[in-house]
């Protein structure tokens, strides 16, 4: 008991935060969801599972769900394309691979806001010769015709949208995967390729497939990012219907219509979603550890 008793003592505190201010937090938001408090002054009656239901009623909601779903997959795949190319020509070991490295690191330094500021210029849906941005650069290189709405298009503009956050990440995805490529032993490409094994095919039977738990993790980073993504939404288009998500809808619910039953709803659906994500993810880690 000694043994234990100090470090017990020494974690006891931060376990006494985490279960007030995450899990309690979150029993208090599900209780809140499950009462019909849509004002701020009245009690609220407890309703259940009905604002659940309910709320794919509205038409904001099944917009804002399908905007996550696209900034999702067009996120999540093209930082991992991306990373995972950067991480490729790092590992080739290209001249100054420090410095590239560090300026692919970079963005993820800044925020998400500063990048919204930086990008809604960048994504400016102004054309021809009031283009600015990326638009004004298309038309200097002589391919105006390729010049488009970005997020405002009512097609792709949520894909537009998750390009500033594939910048901002995939420094950080490239870090996961170089890890991943240099954990690789030498010794298992060489008798791959004394078997007759090409470049390639050394890569994608050996060096691939030792790197799907790094792709997992990198997985479930990304994704439960881009689920709750919030501040780089508003940061580059404000809080419009066009790029809409259930982030943004929850701040509307609240504090602009003042009904926190239904921004306590839209919050547990997101800590739904990201629990898809993550819970799997941990299942997954620990029975591994178990095993090894």
């Amino acid at each position: 008991m000694r043994r234990w008793l100090p470090g017990l003592l020494l974690v006891t505190p931060s376990i006494i935060a985490i279960a007030v201010f995450v899990y309690g937090m979150l029993g208090w938001n599900f209780r809140l969801a499950m009462t019909d408090k849509h004002d701020e002054v009245s009690e609220g009656s407890f309703v259940g599972l009905e604002n659940f239901v309910t709320l794919w009623d509205q038409k904001r909601w099944g917009i804002s769900v399908d905007h996550a779903i696209v900034f999702t997959v067009v996120f999540v795949f093209g930082a991992l394309l991306l990373g995972w190319l950067l991480a490729l020509l790092m590992e080739k070991g290209i001249r100054g691979e420090g410095t590239f490295r560090a300026i692919y690191l970079f963005p993820m330094a800044i925020s998400f806001v500063a990048t919204g500021v930086v990008w809604r210029w960048l994504m400016n849906s102004a054309q021809g010769e009031r283009a600015v941005g990326l638009n004004r650069l298309l038309d200097g290189l002589g391919l105006g015709s390729f010049q488009w709405g970005w997020f405002r298009d009512p097609d792709w503009g949520m894909a537009a949208m998750a390009v500033p956050a594939i910048w901002q990440m995939s420094g950080y995805v490239m870090a996961l995967f170089l890890a991943g490529f240099r954990g690789v032993p030498e010794e298992l490409r060489e008798a791959a390729r004394v078997d007759g094994c090409t470049e390639w095919g050394v890569y994608r039977h050996i060096v691939l497939p030792l790197l799907r738990p790094v792709t997992l993790s990198a997985l479930i980073i990304l994704g439960h990012i881009s689920l709750k993504v919030f501040d780089l939404i508003v940061a580059v288009s404000g809080k419009q219907i066009i790029t809409d998500v259930p982030a943004v809808f929850m701040w509307v619910a609240v504090f602009d219509s003042h009904d926190p039953a239904k921004g306590a709803t839209i919050a547990s659906y997101i800590v739904l979603a990201v629990s898809v994500f993550v819970i799997p993810y941990l299942v997954w880690t620990l029975r591994r550890e178990r095993r090894s």
